[in-house]
């Protein structure tokens, strides 16, 4: 078997199971006392980073989109929140492990990625959630933009519209998830290196 295709194999495995994991962790969201309940914050994107940064934007966006396969399976949203979740995903991992490629994989372009994605993620929260994710719950669920804000006005009841109150919670929520993620993935990238590259 050459190594090319010995590198392959290694790679498709290595992916699978980091979406498992993935898939695993996302099971476990946490809600957050200062946030509507129906906004949860989870780590499942830090293996699709890892991911990401091991083998490339492509590789960190197929864990992203089988995790979320997966979790159809128990899904409470019809797929909605799957939706948000794969896409606010690749909107974090893709940046990231493309700054890291094109900066000859350092640990700089790593944290730089990272940060860019963080940031891209969250302020893309704002707009899928507003015309896309938003307007499926209606659609899917039969939740009216009312019953939305009246989940929001019980945190806050000052907020007046929909767009404020995605800065106010969803921005904040999801930079937090980006920081979470990153900072494990540094925490762990180097003492799984050899794992996901083959080396001993």
């Amino acid at each position: 078997m050459t190594t090319a295709k010995t590198s392959r194999i290694r790679i498709i495995a290595v992916t699978g199971i980091l979406a498992a994991i993935s898939a695993l962790l996302m099971q476990l969201q946490i809600g957050i006392p200062l946030v509507p309940n129906f906004l949860k914050l989870d780590i499942s994107d830090f293996p699709a980073l890892i991911a990401g940064y091991a083998y490339g934007p492509l590789s960190g966006m197929w864990v992203c989109l089988v995790k979320n396969v997966i979790h159809l399976s128990v899904s409470t949203t019809g797929g909605v929140g799957e939706l948000s979740n794969f896409i606010l995903g690749v909107f974090f991992v893709v940046p990231a492990a493309w700054i890291y490629r094109i900066g000859k994989k350092s640990q700089k372009s790593a944290f730089i990625g990272a940060i860019v994605g963080t940031v891209v993620m969250s302020v893309m929260s704002i707009f899928t959630n507003f015309y896309i994710v938003y307007p499926l719950y209606y659609y899917v669920m039969g939740l009216s933009t009312e019953t939305i804000m009246h989940m929001y006005q019980a945190k806050l009841p000052s907020v007046s519209d929909l767009w404020q109150a995605l800065a106010i919670f969803n921005l904040p929520l999801t930079l937090a998830k980006g920081a979470i993620c990153t900072a494990i993935t540094f925490l762990v990238y180097k003492h799984i290196s050899p794992v996901l590259h083959g080396r001993k």
